[in-house]
């Protein structure tokens, strides 16, 4: 069990995605009690007001955190530079969103749903997570991460990188048909994706994750 274990995840994954995990949550999470009660601006535009509302899509929205969990360990497991240089990419792509956060607080004026099994689901999300910290999305940051960090990777087969793709946009369509992000949310968050993967593969800035998780190893060992 132990060997299967570490062939899916390799010893060198397991900081880093604990560490991007740790992260996200911190962000997300803890940015909530400091900014909420600040002045939120609401970027609606005209194209969202004109997309409709389609509660099924709640799954896509939903599901997506499958998808996160096993593409990210295939990401990781595409070599030990790779993996540090997608994990230095998703942590600096999550300071970005906590700058956001603090000094453009948004929000939107969610719809009033009917009653019915997908109009539940969505209204149970809709009271657990409220309508703040949307712009950037994370949804569609993450999910395009999870295309990207795969996107030139031979080792994957083509068709699992092309549903990558497909899927991660259509969890970018699920925020707009759930009403939990604008349109500029989510080219925000592709954007920024795009941004610090970049960075992250043509300089050396990964190089001091890489120093600490060394260290780590070697104490463990």
């Amino acid at each position: 069990m132990k060997e299967k274990i570490q062939k899916l995840i390799p010893a060198y994954a397991v900081f880093p995605l604990l560490a991007c995990l740790a992260v996200n949550f911190l962000v997300y999470m803890g940015i909530a009690p400091i900014a909420d009660s600040w002045k939120h601006y609401d970027l609606t535009t005209t194209f969202d007001q004109a997309v409709p509302i389609v509660p099924e899509f709640i799954i896509i929205y939903l599901g997506c955190y499958l998808f996160w969990g096993i593409n990210y360990i295939l990401i990781a497991g595409q070599g030990k530079e790779h993996c540090y240089r997608f994990v230095t990419a998703d942590i600096m792509s999550r300071l970005i969103c906590c700058l956001f956060f603090l000094i453009l607080p948004t929000t939107n004026i969610r719809p009033e749903l009917g009653d019915g099994l997908w109009e539940n689901i969505l209204q149970f999300v809709y009271d657990i997570d409220a309508p703040t910290r949307l712009f950037p999305s994370i949804h569609c940051l993450v999910s395009w991460f999870c295309y990207i960090g795969i996107r030139g990777q031979k080792q994957v087969p083509k068709w699992y990188r092309a549903f990558s793709c497909v899927f991660a946009l259509l969890v970018c369509a699920s925020t707009q048909f759930t009403k939990q992000h604008y349109i500029v949310d989510v080219f925000g968050g592709i954007a920024i994706a795009e941004l610090t993967y970049y960075i992250a593969f043509h300089t050396k800035c990964y190089r001091p994750l890489e120093r600490l998780c060394e260290r780590i190893y070697k104490r463990g060992e």
